[in-house]
């Protein structure tokens, strides 16, 4: 497992910390292009070794912050419906990531995606994103509601966005947003409630 999918406590913690909250001003300051390990590490109290440590290289770290900033602060909005929960979500995600800001964290976290390869598992963003999705399913299912598997919204909804974000000079739409819903609910089906 990658140091950075730990929760450290302690000192680790506040390294951490510190060292993320250096990273996230310096780049509002001066941007990607003149940011360097050394700068981070004067900037958070820290050695640079210290980073090179806990994070191997400039690449490893920005992915680190940039995936600690996708972390959901909550539970996806509840509308009182799947269609309405999925499409509220991927609204709010599609405005979030087309921003510079969120496209840039996209390609931080793609750049170092090799870690979480084949034996690996899901990067962490993978598995906020089934999570949140997952939640909105569970609702649907103790509504008695049609629901689309977490997989189907992975790769019906949520996979081109991204793909839209990383490849494409024009952000996806809200109107495609509410397209690949529709996609997504039609294999959906009605699944038991838990007892």
């Amino acid at each position: 497992m990658s140091s950075r999918t730990l929760r450290p406590g302690g000192r680790a913690a506040r390294v951490q910390a510190a060292v993320h909250q250096a990273t996230r001003e310096l780049l509002d300051a001066h941007g990607r292009a003149g940011l360097t390990v050394p700068m981070i590490a004067a900037q958070a109290g820290v050695t640079p070794s210290t980073i090179y440590r806990r994070w191997g290289d400039l690449g490893e770290l920005l992915a680190d912050v940039s995936t600690e900033c996708m972390r959901p602060d909550g539970e996806p909005a509840d509308t009182g419906s799947v269609p309405g929960d999925l499409a509220a979500w991927g609204e709010q995600y599609r405005e979030e990531m087309s921003t510079e800001v969120g496209r840039a964290m996209l390609r931080d976290v793609l750049q170092s995606c090799g870690n979480w390869g084949p034996g690996g598992g899901r990067s962490p963003c993978m598995s906020f994103t089934a999570d949140q999705i997952g939640i909105i399913v569970a609702r649907g299912v103790a509504r008695g509601e049609r629901v689309p598997s977490v997989d189907a919204v992975l790769d019906t909804l949520v996979a081109p966005i991204i793909y839209r974000l990383l490849m494409d000079a024009v952000p996806p739409t809200p109107q495609q947003v509410a397209r690949w819903v529709q996609a997504c609910m039609q294999g959906a089906t009605k699944q038991a409630r838990a007892a």
